[in-house]
């Protein structure tokens, strides 16, 4: 997709805060009306107390990649946090079988041909496996649930599509910086695409109280699946990117 520029390097651990790591992958098309809309990938990976590994929107699992997870700690959980964000899921629990797969509402069924083996269902509580060190909120739609998590000890909100905040130096077709910025996604006011927010519209008492949820825990940084992440003024960023609904 040479219309989007990756964040180089890819596949490859950055450090963020202690025990939390991102991984920028490559540049996937997302069909959307006939067009595939370029996208970068970013997955996150954090080390729990037990130093066990719980990774989140998966980029592809490269050989190189894996041996420097490994590195970090076993890992131990798969994450999903939303249907559009699953596709590598599988290569992963092929490559850590003891790993445990967990999914928002809704991604078991959309991902029945590609991958068919969750373990488990994501909601609101997080389970005692990671409780006390992540916290997580469900933020519900009529066309996905994502759920959202907050680390503790770093203060780190980990989005996935509620936050889409593409930089148009790296949109080099003016075509999709143009389409970037009509949807809402184009740094520096990056927010969730208009188009699915609409679909939340019926949902807006329980999107705002996922909001005030993720605002009390004072977040330091933000990490996006998508584009510039907040590195600072994160409470300031939320507020920014969610004030349609505050």
């Amino acid at each position: 997709m040479a219309c989007l520029e990756t964040y180089d390097p890819i596949n490859t651990l950055k450090p963020v805060a202690p025990d939390v790591w991102i991984v920028d992958g490559p540049v996937i098309g997302m069909a959307y009306f006939g067009f595939r809309i370029p996208f970068t990938t970013r997955m996150t990976v954090v080390r729990l107390s037990d130093g066990s590994l719980w990774l989140h929107s998966p980029t592809p699992a490269e050989p190189a990649l894996c041996e420097a997870i490994d590195a970090l700690g076993p890992v131990r959980f798969l994450i999903a946090p939303n249907k559009i964000h699953y596709w590598w899921i599988g290569d992963w629990k092929s490559r850590y079988p003891e790993a445990t797969t967990w999914a928002a509402p809704g991604v078991a069924e959309h991902a029945a041909e590609r991958f068919a083996g969750f373990d488990h269902e994501l909601d609101a509580t997080a389970p005692e496996t990671w409780r006390g060190e992540i916290d997580q909120v469900a933020v519900p739609g009529d066309y996905l649930t994502e759920i959202d998590f907050f680390h503790r000890p770093s203060r780190t909100l980990i989005l996935t599509d509620f936050i889409e905040n593409f930089e148009p130096g790296k949109v080099t077709c003016w075509r999709w910086r143009l389409l970037m910025k009509v949807g809402g996604v184009s740094d520096p006011d990056g927010k969730m695409p208009y188009d699915l927010r609409t679909t939340f519209l019926r949902h807006r008492e329980a999107f705002k109280a996922a909001v005030e949820t993720m605002l009390a825990w004072h977040p330091e940084r933000i990490l996006l699946a998508h584009g510039r992440w907040y590195a600072n003024n994160a409470e300031a960023e939320l507020r920014r990117a969610c004030r349609w609904v505050l």
